[in-house]
């Protein structure tokens, strides 16, 4: 089986022939398993087996792009021939181009990233059944939607007509479980799971059994809340949802076409003073970590938001071009993202602190507009009084603007969830509409 940069020597082989004045060619290949046992019973145990070949072509700057899973030698011609033909006739766009080659990542730091799970279909079963045994011996749940295994790895290869061809791999293994609590007609679902680019440091089966029981029993006996105006706190399974707004507010592209409740927000104040947002992407051995962008552009440790200032947009080359910028090396999005906070206590801390208001621990619905900032989601959690988490709440909606909810962040917790792209704890907003019960 050849190897990624044997096809790619072979597409850059292909392109040649046609004379384009540039090209960016992506490769992967991936490999995975996937299981999932409800009710002790095996339900699905699967295998896969990706490979995947795009192109841009550039003919001055009119862009071709073409795509394939086939990397046969006639597959490949195909997908050349296909970039170039569209090249061909797509109209000049002045904004088209490579990055420029003293950003590409010619030399590639190694992240740790690569820790492949020889995951045998026996074990993985037996790591689904345990979790969801441990969940179902909880005295209140009686159903369960099941537990699930899942172990990828792959590599991916960028490659372009600057002489770049660099090769970056990576790892990612899971376990979740999925159950329902009930009394009498009262049900209630929860959700967890463990994640690592390492197996050896996931969670145990026990640890993601228990915690879902305990998630979902928690919520029995919800009620909804009368409509008023109080503080809520953003648990760490939601609150990295206001940070990604916030970046997705920042990007090259929402800028450019002036979609934004942030537009030409340089140097603005987004969050209190507290507040940064740094980028990190070379930590080793951590999700979210990664060494270059899909324009081939070496990532760099950068500061979007420092001192509740707006320092950088968020751009890839295209978007860049679009403002007169550097790209900043944040095609295909933003890599380990670390909201740093002066303070000191965990969500325990901050619902004393709060004393009276609603702990947000789910979100339903996508009720968000990020061109005027307007906020409003189905959402569940926790009523607290007296600093104390009184009863489970469901049934309600939370709404405000993401400008004012944002600049209106009193606290950040340090029970940080590692487990996504954003490293964020619990975020306490100094006051949201809640609707609930009419009167």
């Amino acid at each position: 089986m050849m190897s990624l940069e044997q096809i790619a020597q072979q597409v850059i082989q292909i392109l040649n022939r046609h004379k384009v004045s540039g090209y960016e060619i992506s490769l992967s290949n991936s490999s995975g398993v996937s299981t999932a046992v409800r009710l002790g019973k095996v339900e699905t145990l699967e295998y896969h087996l990706d490979k995947s070949l795009d192109i841009n072509v550039y003919l001055g700057q009119a862009k071709g792009h073409a795509s394939s899973v086939d990397l046969s030698e006639s597959g490949i011609l195909k997908t050349v021939e296909s970039a170039c033909l569209i090249a061909k006739y797509t109209q000049n766009d002045p904004f088209n181009g490579l990055a420029p080659k003293e950003l590409m990542a010619f030399e590639v730091p190694d992240l740790d990233l690569y820790h492949p799970w020889d995951l045998d279909p026996e074990h993985s079963i037996e790591l689904a059944t345990r979790c969801e045994a441990q969940a179902l011996g909880h005295t209140d749940i009686n159903k369960s939607d099941g537990a699930e295994v899942s172990s990828y790895q792959g590599e991916g290869l960028y490659a372009n007509s600057n002489g770049m061809m660099s090769v970056q791999k990576g790892a990612k293994h899971s376990l979740s479980c999925s159950v329902i609590a009930g009394q009498g007609k009262d049900m209630q679902t929860a959700y967890e799971y463990t994640a690592a680019l390492d197996a050896q440091d996931l969670q145990t089966p026990e640890w993601v059994g228990a915690g879902v029981a305990k998630l979902a029993a928690s919520k029995l006996g919800a009620r909804s809340l009368p409509s008023q105006k109080c503080p809520v706190i953003f648990s760490p399974r939601v609150s990295s949802g206001l940070f990604s707004q916030l970046i997705g507010a920042l990007g090259g592209s929402r800028q450019y076409k002036k979609s934004t409740f942030l537009l030409n927000s340089l140097d603005q104040l987004v969050l209190p003073s507290s507040v940064s947002i740094l980028e990190k992407p070379f930590a080793k051995k951590t999700i979210g970590a990664k060494a270059f962008d899909r324009d081939g552009v070496l990532k760099r440790q950068q500061y979007f938001v420092e001192s509740g200032q707006v320092k950088s947009y968020v751009l890839s080359q295209y978007s860049a071009n679009q403002l007169g910028l550097q790209t900043t090396a944040n095609s295909g999005g933003v890599n380990n993202l670390i909201v740093e906070h002066s303070f000191s206590g965990d969500l325990d801390e901050m619902i004393k602190l709060m004393d009276t208001g609603l702990v947000v621990t789910e979100l339903m619905g996508q009720g968000v507009n990020g061109t005027t900032g307007d906020y409003s989601r189905g959402a569940g959690g926790f009523w607290v009084e007296n600093g104390k988490i009184q009863y489970p709440v469901s049934g309600i909606t939370i709404a405000g603007n993401l400008k004012d909810m944002l600049l209106g962040i009193e606290h950040i917790g340090t029970d940080v969830d590692h487990r996504g792209n954003i490293k964020v704890g619990s975020v306490l907003v100094n006051q949201m509409t809640i609707a609930g019960e009419t009167e």
